[in-house]
């Protein structure tokens, strides 16, 4: 299978685990600046996709490289 398409599909896997760490990153973010509701709900969901997609490049750090 291509290397990106298996680092779509481990980044697929990781949203779910990667939804409590970008929740804590924009609750830290909310106390240091004043956040709307719907602009803390954007934000999350943002991190978690990039979250998710830094991981699954991680796991296929090596396949991506050859």
């Amino acid at each position: 299978m291509s290397p990106l398409l298996m680092t779509l599909v481990s980044s697929i896997v990781m949203l779910m685990f990667m939804a409590f760490p970008a929740m804590k990153i924009v609750e830290w973010f909310a106390s240091k600046k004043k956040l709307t509701q719907e602009s803390q709900n954007i934000l999350i969901v943002i991190l978690t996709i990039i979250l998710s997609i830094m991981v699954g490049v991680f796991l296929n750090y090596d396949k991506l490289l050859n």
